[in-house]
């Protein structure tokens, strides 16, 4: 009655292949949970008794399979006694013999704690020593075939005289057992014992030579054992990979084959220790290329820091410690009384102080405390310096600490200079081989396929493979009748099945676009691509998918495919000279106004580079990221080349139109954004609604670019920057030419912003640096370490219970609302329900983690998530709901505190506050409206019919008093500017002053036709830095000495909360 059910975490299909083969023989079925029918092959299984083997599980497992994971088998008592098992709503005769097997390929499945009492579950994830012994078999064999054949030879002999031992024990004890009467008298006894006496010497004798030949052999091989393990350490490498994005697959079947090619093609020397070192440098930067080739931009850096840090730690040149923190940096310090006080608050930020004083706790980083009170002019001096990684610590500091304490250093107090600091510490310490990915070519690719092995291509935005690939297939001549391309989509599965089997057959190219948009026949593919490895395959046979990255691709296509990015080369310069190989020398000469053409032509390129690069300084550059592409330049050169053939004088207004807001434009949903697309037009068409910033008047790029100057002004400037500018009108070649001789590194200000922009695209950088090696930092599983890791959250759980703030007294606002009975009341109402919600939510949470890190409560999906977040110092998306924040969780849970503080601090006084912080409202929409009402109520008009006028007070607030008209508001950060306090208008910000505080400002409802809007910009207010969907109220600013045009191109805006 016994039902054999295992479950096997097999990342690398080594334990499926083996049941595979061993159940061969007795008919095993094998399934895939994807594929609709699998119940009644199940079925059938259980019936006839055969085993079943169940590929490819996920995390979440069909109910239908319950009652097998159950066992639910009981006997039938009316017909024959025969076994049953109670499938869903039916009874299936069960036959004894039927075993099932599950098997995932998931490295590390979370499955929920009812699944784990169901079914026995074997990992069977190869681990670093066991791949190491494999590889050293490897290379011994590789390097002295007669030293493994002699291993493999002792293995044996040692095997087989162990076994002849064992028969001569058996047969003498048969024979003992056999003997009648007295043992003495029995001959045949004596002389068996004197023969089995003669065998075991011998035996004894020849297993001691061969163990010490062994013995001999494995000195020998270890000779290689540093070769075996840098091969171990760089596959795990690869393999950490798959956390941080699903498509990061690698196969260890293909990596031993590449570890094999390395052997093979590595340089040779007679002496071992050099030839192990070449070994070493050959296979470390032959799987750095290998992965490069299938990694995103922005991970490749990632990839050879990590490469770096694992053998430096296998070296012992990491400390553990200094690590975990450079990751971390250990900011779970939730109450600021038990730090060191920040000495220099005028600069340097909190958050920033906190993670510094955190690695002033660190005992080799203690000396730091002093510096900071003996050298504050230096320490500032050094915090404004343009490269900070390249410049001199303070006082002597350098010849103290090592250069990974000097990446702690800067990632505490300039996180913008990390990638940097990285790039050099990788060129330092393994080469700067390792820092320039190489370049991706097809063809070398193609080389290294083969019949069996897709070619996948990962897809970025904006970018389509097929192009190349079309030309590739030109080159190759397998262009005609051979090469066929199929978008998938609903219903092109059949089709698909019919490219495939004709490929197959003939040899012929197939190119699956789009597999993220067939997810439920990918599992078919899967099946199609395995019976690859053994079916009858034309040799001229390649098969290539596309996919963006989908966590549902099948693993086993990913492992076994050839992975390849796409991505376009950044800057400027690099998008000019790819929108010129888009156009042939014929098209250049094709338009009657050529010299018009060849200019407009060249400022158009430079048009759609800059709109397409203005995403990497994120949300100052584009609130939303739109994917323009190629084809909106096609399309606009096109249209160029036809109004230059059709009219005479050029129709610039028509032009800028069509290219600006139908064209590019059309990808724009964000109305902000939409003024960096704004044409200045004369004429005024009444039907279309004006927008806030429509009130202004301003240039902005395509006036600049698409203008009667570009062709009359000798070298017309582009940009305030000296090299970009029209070069002088000639050929094709001359223009190629120009834009080759341009900067390959983009400079800010070619783009109309400040160079703090590139500050804040920095730090974002090293963010999600520090995100994805969290990712891939190997968890570990030693109970100290883990008794370690929840003392911390449970010490940081327990410090946020004690100083989280009581609930808002609800009937202490309800008293208060009976004296002041104007909207503002009500909104005091909304906020403090909405308030309290989320303190009762908080407390509950963190209970409940203290009572299941003791063990009271079991760990629930939501506990494991919360505890992560606070191990992390993560915002949990649940803490969310109430407003969004981007805040770390110690300075999000005291701007929380601050936030209940002030309400509190309201209802207090009994009276409406003097100036209100607006930063504390969760729905500061609604505290805006009821302004408005209340200036309605007052004025006896309609709401619809009032707007706002604002005045940045010059005065320090002390001297504010009660106003009627309007409020005073605080708690407004501006960012993409600077503000003179004394002029009272917008002005450049200072180097490293990424937001600037903005003074009190007066809030004051005014009627529409009162309203005055000259020599003003207006500033999007928003909740957060994630500018899209959290744009609040729009505020007019004075321009100062600069236009409009020069703050909307640095995106300038109020925010109202800051991510630190």
């Amino acid at each position: 009655m016994l039902l054999i059910l295992i479950h096997i975490i097999d990342p690398q299909s080594q334990a499926t292949k083996w049941i595979k083969q061993m159940e061969k023989s007795n008919g095993l079925k094998i399934i895939d949970l994807q594929i609709g029918d699998y119940m009644k092959i199940i079925e059938e299984c259980i019936k006839i008794g055969r085993p079943c083997l169940c590929q490819n599980i996920h995390e979440d497992i069909p109910q239908t399979l319950n009652p097998i994971l159950i066992k639910s088998i009981r006997k039938n008592h009316d017909i024959n006694s025969n076994l049953i098992l109670q499938l869903g709503d039916r009874e299936i005769e069960y036959n004894p013999l039927f075993r099932f097997y599950l098997s995932t390929r998931l490295s590390n499945p979370r499955y929920k704690p009812e699944i784990y009492s169901k079914i026995n579950i074997i990992n069977f994830a190869i681990k670093e020593q066991g791949l190491e012994e494999q590889l050293l078999g490897i290379v011994v064999r590789k390097e002295k075939p007669d030293l493994e054949n002699s291993k493999d030879n002792c293995i044996v002999n040692i095997s087989n005289k162990h076994k002849e031992k064992e028969i001569l024990e058996e047969e003498f004890l048969r024979l003992l057992s056999e003997t009648e009467g007295s043992l003495l008298e029995n001959l045949k006894v004596f002389q068996a014992l004197d023969l089995s006496k003669q065998s075991q010497k011998d035996i004894d004798e020849t297993l001691k030579i061969n163990e010490d030949l062994e013995i001999k052999i494995d000195l020998t091989r270890e000779n290689y054992r540093l070769v075996a393990q840098r091969a171990a350490i760089l596959f795990f490498v690869l393999q950490d990979l798959t956390s941080i994005d699903p498509m990061y697959q690698y196969s260890l079947d293909a990596y031993i084959q590449l570890f094999i090619l390395s052997i093979e093609k590595s340089p040779r020397s007679l002496k071992l220790n050099e030839r192990i070192e070449k070994l070493n440098d050959y296979h470390t930067y032959a799987v750095y290329k290998y992965g490069c080739r299938g990694l995103f931009e922005r991970h490749k850096l990632l990839f050879s820091f990590h490469i770096c840090t694992k053998l430096m730690d296998a070296e012992n040149r990491i400390n553990h410690e200094e690590y975990q923190f450079f990751i971390r940096a250990n900011t779970l310090t939730i109450d600021r009384e038990t730090q060191f006080s920040n000495p220099f608050p005028t600069w340097l930020n909190e958050t920033r102080w906190d993670q510094m004083s955190e690695l002033i706790r660190i005992p080799d980083y203690r000396f730091l405390r002093d510096s900071f009170d003996q050298f504050p002019k230096d320490w500032k001096e050094w915090y404004t310096s343009e490269e900070a990684e390249k410049a001199s610590l303070p006082s002597t500091i350098d010849s103290l600490i090592t250069e990974f304490g000097r990446m702690l250093i800067i990632r505490c107090l300039r996180p913008d200079r990390i990638t940097h600091c990285v790039l050099n510490f990788v060129t330092h310490n393994i080469g700067s081989k390792f820092v320039e990915p190489p370049i991706l070519q097809l063809n070398t690719i193609l080389e290294e396929s083969n019949k069996r092995s897709p070619l996948i291509f990962l897809l970025s935005p904006g970018v389509d493979p097929a192009p190349k690939l079309q030309q590739l297939a030109e080159d190759k001549m397998m262009a005609k009748s051979r090469y066929y391309t199929l978008s998938l989509g609903q219903g092109q599965a059949p089709r698909a099945r019919k490219l495939l089997e004709a490929g197959m057959k003939k040899g012929h190219w197939v190119f699956f676009a789009n597999c993220h948009l067939s997810i439920s026949w990918l599992p078919e593919l899967d099946k199609i691509v395995e019976q690859l490895q053994t079916a009858a395959v034309h040799s001229d046979f390649r098969l290539w998918l596309s996919s963006s990255p989908t966590i549902d691709f099948p693993i086993s296509i990913l492992q076994i495919g050839l992975k390849i990015t796409n991505e376009p080369q950044k800057g400027i310069k690099a998008n000019m000279k790819r929108l010129y190989e888009l156009i042939t020398p014929e098209q250049f000469q094709r338009v009657k106004q050529d010299e018009k053409y060849r200019k407009l032509l060249f400022t158009l390129t430079f048009f759609h580079s800059i709109i397409i690069e203005r995403k990497k300084f994120l949300q100052l550059g584009w609130n939303i990221h739109y994917t323009f592409n190629d084809s909106d330049f096609q399309i606009s050169e096109n249209l160029l080349a036809i109004y230059l053939d059709i009219y005479d004088k050029t129709p610039f207004d028509a032009l800028k139109y069509l290219i600006a807001i139908v064209i590019y434009g059309g990808h724009c949903t964000d109305e902000w954004d939409m003024r960096l697309l704004h044409v200045r037009s004369k004429a005024k068409d009444a039907s279309i609604p004006e927008l806030p910033f429509q009130r202004e008047s301003f240039f902005t790029y395509i006036d600049s670019y698409i203008r009667n100057e570009v062709l009359e002004v000798m070298y017309y400037k582009l940009s305030s920057l000296p090299y970009y500018y029209m070069p002088r009108d000639g050929t094709f070649k001359l223009y190629k030419d120009f834009i080759n001789s341009m900067p390959t590194t983009d400079h800010p200000e070619a783009f109309g912003q400040h160079p703090n922009a590139d500050i804040a695209s920095q730090i974002q950088e090293s963010k999600t640096l520090f995100d994805t090696l969290l990712a891939v930092l190997p968890q570990k599983s030693s109970a100290t370490v883990e008794k370690e890791v929840e003392n911390e959250v449970a010490k940081a759980a327990s410090e946020m219970l004690k100083l989280m703030p009581h609930q808002i007294d609800i009937e202490a606002v309800k008293k208060y609302m009976l004296i002041d009975t104007s909207p503002l009341s009500v909104v005091l109402l909304q906020e403090a329900e909405r308030y309290n919600v989320l303190l009762l939510n908080i407390t509950i949470a963190l209970n409940d983690l203290l009572k299941s890190i003791e063990g009271l409560v079991v760990m629930t999906v939501e506990l494991d998530e919360l505890f992560k977040c606070i191990y992390e110092g993560r915002l949990p998306y649940a803490w969310q709901r109430t407003y969004q924040s981007l805040k770390p969780l110690p300075t999000w849970f005291q701007d929380l505190r601050q936030r209940i503080n002030f309400f509190n601090s309201w209802i207090e006084s009994q009276r409406q506050p003097i100036i209100y912080w607006i930063s504390a409202f969760s729905y500061p929409t609604a505290f805006l409206t009821a302004v408005l009402q209340r200036t309605a109520r007052k004025d006896q008009i309609g709401v619809d019919q009032l707007s706002w006028e604002f005045e940045v007070n010059k005065t320090d607030d002390k001297y504010l008093a009660d106003i009627d008209d309007g409020v005073y508001v605080t708690g407004l950060y501006l960012e993409g500017a600077g503000w003179d306090r004394k002029q009272g208008t917008l002005c450049e910000a200072k180097s490293m002053e990424l937001v600037t505080l903005m003074p009190t400002i007066h809030f004051r409802p005014v009627e529409h036709k009162k309203k005055m809007t000259r020599g003003l910009y207006i500033a999007p207010c928003y909740y957060s830095s994630i500018r899209v969907g959290s744009f609040i109220v729009a505020v007019e600013l004075k321009t100062g000495s600069m236009s409009a045009e020069h703050w909307i191109k640095r995106a300038t805006a109020l925010l109202m909360n800051l991510d630190n």
